[in-house]
């Protein structure tokens, strides 16, 4: 489905009945990342950030305006209040709502994600990443995507899942990853956010994750209030996908002892 914010169409998909979680998918992907993703007793609303997806791409843009892009939605669906549950880029999106938007949220789940900006060498990463795309194209950053965020331990099913995912994120990849790249890079610190998160919050890491490192998560968890911290055996990144099973049976049972209690 699509709706407009302003001039820029926005593609989402509601799915399910209950309390709303809001799904915020990673990079390099699109929203078919939480196709398979089941957790029965909530509507699920999930959206492709721009460029991705459905979404288009119209300029520069701000891990804000994907936090506003989200609320709009929101907004659309007559949704007052939802969860959010953010993966690795999505995190940052959800954290960027709690931020500017806190009385939408009634909780969160932050999985591979981290509250600090990119430190130099990121963003010089990000920025050499951006310049391979626009001078050798997309498919070589793009085909080495599950061996950079899977563990090794993780099956070659979902290898080959993760894989097929990223090479179908975007109808445009050679624009909409230089673009998200160089939004990710800027992003804002966060971090003097979390002890004023007072949302509960539960925070998910793959035990094998060398981008947003299970050290990270424990931050995350010291530092929010009543922060429930889960750590992921078998899993890189991506544990929603990678540990799928396991990945939904923990975010489920959050979310019904929050969302869902009395």
């Amino acid at each position: 489905m699509i709706f407009m914010r302003g001039d820029t169409a926005l593609g989402y998909d509601v799915r399910g009945e209950g309390p709303a979680v809001l799904l915020l998918h990673p990079f390099p992907f699109d929203r078919r990342f939480f196709a398979r993703l089941s957790l029965p007793s909530f509507r699920l609303v999930s959206m492709d950030a721009r460029g991705f997806g459905d979404s288009e791409l119209r300029g520069e843009f701000s891990v804000d305006d994907l936090a506003d892009d989200a609320v709009a939605l929101l907004d659309h669906l007559g949704i007052p209040m939802a969860a959010a549950l953010g993966s690795s880029m999505g995190g940052y999106v959800a954290l960027s709502i709690a931020a500017r938007h806190p009385a939408r949220l009634s909780a969160l789940v932050l999985a591979g994600t981290r509250a600090a900006a990119d430190g130099e060498t990121a963003r010089a990463d990000r920025d050499a990443a951006a310049k391979e795309i626009r001078t050798h194209g997309p498919e070589r950053f793009l085909d080495g995507v599950a061996v950079r965020l899977c563990s090794e331990q993780a099956s070659s099913a979902a290898h080959d899942e993760v894989q097929a995912l990223a090479s179908q994120c975007a109808p445009d990849p050679g624009h909409a990853l230089p673009a998200m790249l160089l939004c990710l890079r800027d992003r804002p610190d966060r971090t003097m956010l979390l002890p004023k998160l007072y949302v509960p919050t539960l925070v998910v890491v793959g035990e094998d994750d060398s981008v947003a490192p299970p050290d990270e998560a424990r931050a995350l968890k010291r530092t929010i209030p009543g922060a429930q911290l889960v750590v992921l055996a078998g899993a890189g990144h991506l544990p929603s996908i990678e540990v799928a099973t396991n990945f939904q049976r923990v975010a489920a049972a959050f979310l019904e002892s929050t969302v869902l209690s009395p």
